[in-house]
C-alpha cells in the first residue's frame, strides 16, 4: 500500500481532459509508442506526448479520444521528440497500457478533481 497524502499534495498534480488531434508513430522511441497531439482547452492549448500505448491503440483509434493528462510535469526530451505533457493510464495483466478516459464527454481543459 501507498503513504498516505494530503489534499494539498493532490490538488498540485494537474490533471486535464483532452483530445488527441493527431497521432503518429515513432520510430525513434526505445520502447514501442506514439507521437500525439492534444488539445487541453484554451487555458493549456495544445500540447505534445510520447504514450506507449500501441499494443491496444492503433493510430487512427486514438483521433477524437478524450484522455487524462498530467499537464504540470517538466517537459521531457525523448530523442528529437519533447514531450509535454503525461497521458495517463493503467497496466493490463501482460503490463501494456489501457489509457485512462471519462465515461461521457467534458470540455477540453476540464480538470479532475
Amino acid at each position: 500500500m501507498s503513504s498516505t497524502i494530503s489534499w494539498a499534495d493532490f490538488q498540485r498534480v494537474d490533471l486535464r481532459v483532452g483530445t488527441i488531434l493527431e497521432a503518429h508513430e515513432f520510430p525513434a522511441a526505445r520502447r514501442p509508442a506514439y507521437q500525439l497531439l492534444i488539445d487541453l482547452g484554451p487555458e493549456t492549448g495544445l500540447k505534445r506526448s510520447s504514450a506507449q500505448i500501441t499494443h491496444h491503440y492503433q493510430c487512427s483509434d486514438l483521433i477524437g479520444r478524450q484522455v487524462l493528462c498530467v499537464v504540470n510535469f517538466p517537459p521531457k526530451q525523448i530523442g528529437k521528440f519533447m514531450s509535454e505533457v503525461l497521458v495517463t493510464g493503467a497496466p493490463d495483466a501482460q503490463g501494456d497500457i489501457i489509457l485512462a478516459t471519462l465515461a461521457a464527454p467534458v470540455p477540453n481543459g476540464s480538470r479532475l478533481l
